[in-house]
């Protein structure tokens, strides 16, 4: 399955170098989805309340990237004598396709932050659990993603998940906010789900249509190029909404501190960049339904760190949701596990034949 989908990057990659790739990419997948959130959502809570400044944050470490970048530039320009060697590599027509996603993006960061911003952590990360329902559908319409009933199983049972949560979401409002802000931020993290569902699938759509080698310095180059699309998005709106002059008296009035303040704006924006650079690097080294599935699976871990760390309620719905996502996980990757013995003993059937 991951063959058809990405025939020619893996062709270039030996199998130990792909799963060192893949391991180290789901290690920073990892912390940028159990971090990001908490740390957000730690800027709510103690006085921030700037959702365009919030989700500018999302996306505000590209130059990041930039740094390894000019780092590696120099490495092999100076140590390696590559004089031959270009910073950036990506092509006008995938420069443009990554622009376009970085804006999508951006309008994908400002409705998760929305959602972040009225909902308990705890309650976020279940509604995002159904982002791999729509990951699969739009990997099915874009790329072609093939499916067993395990995977079918697998997505069932996170809508249901789903649907359990939002039956008795009265009893998770946080004091002090209205029934309709809730409501509304419930409806805002769903929207959030669907549409960074699309941009998984997407992201591996471009990787097939471009029209260059994709290697992971060029998947880089998409991520940059994507998340400062997308941060000049959420600067337009911070422009709007005078964000850059509320700053200064928000940061005075934070509940730990001015300087804190700031600190948790600077970390929030290199942690949420690990979560989009370890979201690509997965797609590139696998397939955009593995990086979805990555993403659902470390749902228990922000769960659990969000309770322990900001003593979130954990209602009986949450707890059925829970269950049922944990059994979707696991029943995708069992038919994985399946899939993948029916093809080696496949293999193994050819080379015997005379």
């Amino acid at each position: 399955m991951e063959a058809e989908t990405h025939a020619s990057p893996h062709e270039r990659l030996s199998p130990s170098l792909k799963n060192t790739l893949l391991v180290i990419n789901c290690m920073v997948l990892s912390i940028g989805h159990c971090g990001g959130p908490l740390v957000t959502r730690l800027y709510f809570i103690h006085g921030g309340k700037r959702v365009w400044l919030s989700s500018c944050l999302l996306t505000a470490g590209w130059p990041f990237i930039l740094v390894i970048f000019l780092a590696t530039f120099w490495f092999r320009r100076a140590t390696l004598s590559d004089y031959t060697a270009k910073l950036f590599n990506i092509r006008p027509r995938l420069f443009l396709a990554s622009a376009v996603i970085g804006i999508l993006t951006g309008v994908d960061d400002y409705i998760y932050a929305y959602g972040v911003a009225r909902l308990p952590v705890s309650t976020v990360a279940l509604i995002i659990a159904s982002q791999l329902v729509f990951t699969a559908g739009f990997a099915y319409l874009l790329v072609k993603q093939k499916f067993s009933s395990y995977s079918v199983n697998a997505v069932v049972l996170l809508t249901i998940g789903s649907g359990v949560l939002a039956l008795h979401t009265s009893s998770d409002r946080p004091d002090g906010e209205s029934k309709r802000e809730y409501v509304l931020g419930f409806v805002m993290t769903l929207g959030a789900a669907a549409l960074y569902g699309f941009i998984l699938p997407l992201i591996e759509f471009t990787y097939q249509k471009a029209k260059q080698v994709i290697d992971y310095q060029l998947v880089m180059e998409i991520q940059m190029v994507m998340c400062l699309f997308a941060t000049l998005f959420c600067i337009v709106g911070m422009l709007i909404n005078n964000d850059f002059k509320a700053i200064p008296r928000e940061a005075r009035n934070f509940e730990l501190g001015e300087t804190k303040y700031y600190v948790v704006l600077v970390c929030s924006g290199l942690i949420w960049q690990f979560f989009y650079l370890g979201a690509v690097g997965v797609i590139f080294c696998s397939s955009s339904l593995l990086s979805g599935i990555i993403i659902a699976v470390l749902l228990p871990v922000t769960e659990v760190l969000a309770v322990i760390i900001y003593r979130e309620k954990f209602q009986a719905e949450k707890g059925v949701a829970l269950i049922l996502s944990l059994w979707g996980f696991v029943s995708y990757f069992y038919g994985e596990i399946k899939h993948n013995r029916r093809i080696e003993k496949s293999r193994r059937a050819e080379m015997d034949l005379p």
